[in-house]
């Protein structure tokens, strides 16, 4: 089984935010296949199945929460883990597809690799650039997307996991998508 979780705030407020892109490219995703991602009663997350193997979700934990979510995936190994987050240090619509590595700094992915124990999953990083001057992170990340070009990264985000999840190898998808920018 592949977890593939897309990380971002639950509830209105932080829909379509920078920090909610995980969640965008999920939901693009999950439209690709055709199916719907549904919460069941008390879960945690959203989930839309693609075939036998494929599991996306959606956590509704908060960010630094985000690790709540793998209790109900008992048995899951870092190396059967997507993650799709945000990343401040990519320039807006440019994505980065890697496996293993630190938090860098990101809640999210600190949250999961303290409960896994283990960095060695593949993250999909979809750049959403630094904040002009004046401009915290936290309101920079929690703000809505008004730049395009993330719009493009969530785009290019989502055929490089459509690629994956129908089997693709991840170098090749690596080397195909790395550091393009989306509308390219």
């Amino acid at each position: 089984m592949k977890l593939i979780l897309g990380l971002g705030n639950p509830g209105a407020k932080y829909e379509h935010s920078r920090h909610n892109v995980g969640f965008d490219v999920v939901s693009t995703c999950a439209a690709f296949f055709q199916v719907t991602l549904k919460k069941r009663c008390f879960r945690l997350y959203r989930q839309a199945k693609v075939g036998e193997e494929v599991l996306l979700v959606q956590p509704l934990t908060y960010m630094n929460a985000s690790a709540k979510v793998l209790k109900h995936f008992p048995g899951i190994e870092a190396s059967d883990i997507i993650v799709i987050c945000d990343q401040l240090d990519l320039p807006p619509g440019m994505i980065r597809i890697r496996k293993g590595g630190s938090s860098a700094g990101h809640n999210g992915l600190k949250s999961l690799i303290e409960h896994l124990g283990s960095g060695e999953f593949i993250r999909i990083y979809v750049g959403i650039g630094r904040p002009k001057e004046g401009v915290s992170v936290v309101d920079h990340v929690l703000g809505s997307m008004d730049d395009e070009r993330i719009l493009d990264g969530i785009r290019l985000a989502s055929q490089a996991l459509v690629e994956l999840v129908e089997g693709k190898m991840l170098q090749e998808v690596m080397v195909a998508y790395n550091r393009r920018r989306g509308a390219e």
